[in-house]
């Protein structure tokens, strides 16, 4: 059964905001499960993904105001985010504090798990990883869970 319409639902209804939409339901990352309960419990508030992957999947970047549902690795959805800001930076630019908002551990584990991640995507494209990889900083707040 799906389970995410009847979730957004009862958070438009909720929130007395029957009018609104939301773009798209999602997994974090390669650790689904710990990455939402980050989000739920409210230790994760940024994330980072790759421009290119954008670009190649002609995909849009997310947008300021954007409201997202966070899934976890059973595909449930287990909270509701809004997006505050969007910026493209190279990663090696990205600033520890922003890394941090990522709730996961410490500058040095975000680097490396980011790294590891983008690589092994970018493995299906036949690129290769670089420090200076364009990356979308989006941070958001929860504002809805159960």
């Amino acid at each position: 059964m799906n389970t995410i319409q009847p979730f957004w639902d009862e958070f438009c209804v909720a929130t007395k905001q029957e009018h609104l939409n939301y773009r798209e339901a999602f997994q974090f990352g390669a650790s689904a499960d710990w990455l939402a309960d980050l989000v739920v419990e409210g230790k994760k508030t940024a994330t980072t993904s790759g421009y290119i992957f954008y670009e190649l999947e002609k995909e849009a970047l997310p947008q300021v105001g954007e409201y997202y549902i966070v899934l976890n690795g059973a595909d449930e959805p287990v909270a509701i985010i809004q997006i505050q800001s969007v910026d493209v930076m190279p990663m090696n630019e990205v600033s520890e504090e922003f890394a941090l908002a990522e709730g996961e551990g410490d500058y040095s584990f975000w680097w490396d798990a980011h790294e590891a991640f983008f690589s092994e995507l970018l493995k299906d494209y036949q690129k290769d990883f670089t420090p200076d990889l364009l990356v979308v900083c989006e941070t958001f707040k929860k504002v809805y869970s159960k």
